[in-house]
């Protein structure tokens, strides 16, 4: 046995603790500044594109009491900027350029038909849902918790309300429904989405097919929620609260 003592064993080295990996960053909401769930036909425009669009975003609302969301309500504004979309240092007002955007952004979406002829006919009605129809917007306002069966429309808003169904009826028949533009939903249905509420409001008389396209769109999840969250709201605006 040799004299010589035996190395003492060393103790193990410890084993350096895994790097924490980085935290991803999360992707920064949209924000979509929002007026009435109940009156603003405009918010639930660019809320459904939203939506359609799947980009994530906050809900920004605006009192209906802030002087220039009434005016906007009134149709009284000079410019329409309720809704607006906030995205990656975007700012986007106005609806039917909030679909253009999320359509660039989110062209998977289906927001437009990927069809050219189809696209074409698809920004032609929407824009003329965004422009026109003056009549009925002032004849006949949103307001998802009214009812009134049997109501006389006004002479001046027949027309438009007749325009609309010869729109409605001819993208169903060309497109096969159920929604304007066949099986996918687009920016065409966010625009008319107000339009159809208007009509089961005031008990516009409108052909099966119309009367069906509107029976859709009510069963949208989306629209169920929306129109819930209307029935809560706790503000009334006694200038659109008609008395009939």
């Amino acid at each position: 046995m040799s004299d010589t003592a035996a190395p003492s064993r060393s103790k193990a080295a410890k084993k350096p603790a895994p790097a924490k990996s980085a935290a991803k960053p999360t992707a920064a909401k949209a924000a979509l500044t929002l007026s009435s769930k109940n009156y603003s036909s405009w918010s639930l425009r660019g809320w459904l594109l939203a939506r359609f669009s799947g980009i994530p975003f906050a809900e920004v609302m605006v009192s209906p009491d802030d002087a220039d969301a009434r005016k906007e309500l009134l149709l009284l504004a000079p410019s329409i900027r309720v809704p607006c979309l906030t995205h990656e240092g975007a700012k986007v007002w106005n609806t039917l350029a909030i679909a253009q955007y999320l359509d660039e952004v989110r062209p998977d979406a289906g927001l437009m038909p990927k069809d050219r002829i189809a696209r074409a006919h698809c920004r032609s009605v929407s824009g003329e849902m965004n422009s026109g129809f003056a009549n009925l917007r002032s004849a006949l306002p949103m307001n998802l918790k009214a009812r009134h069966p049997g109501y006389k429309i006004w002479a001046g808003a027949q027309p438009d309300i007749d325009r609309i169904v010869e729109i409605w009826t001819e993208c169903l028949a060309t497109y096969g429904g159920p929604w304007l533009f066949g099986a996918q939903r687009t920016m065409a249905d966010a625009m008319f989405a107000p339009v159809v509420t208007r009509f089961l409001t005031y008990d516009a008389k409108l052909n099966k097919p119309c009367f069906g396209y509107c029976q859709t769109v009510m069963a949208m999840p989306e629209m169920k929620e929306w129109v819930a969250a209307a029935k809560l709201e706790p503000d009334d605006i006694e200038e659109l609260d008609m008395d009939f």
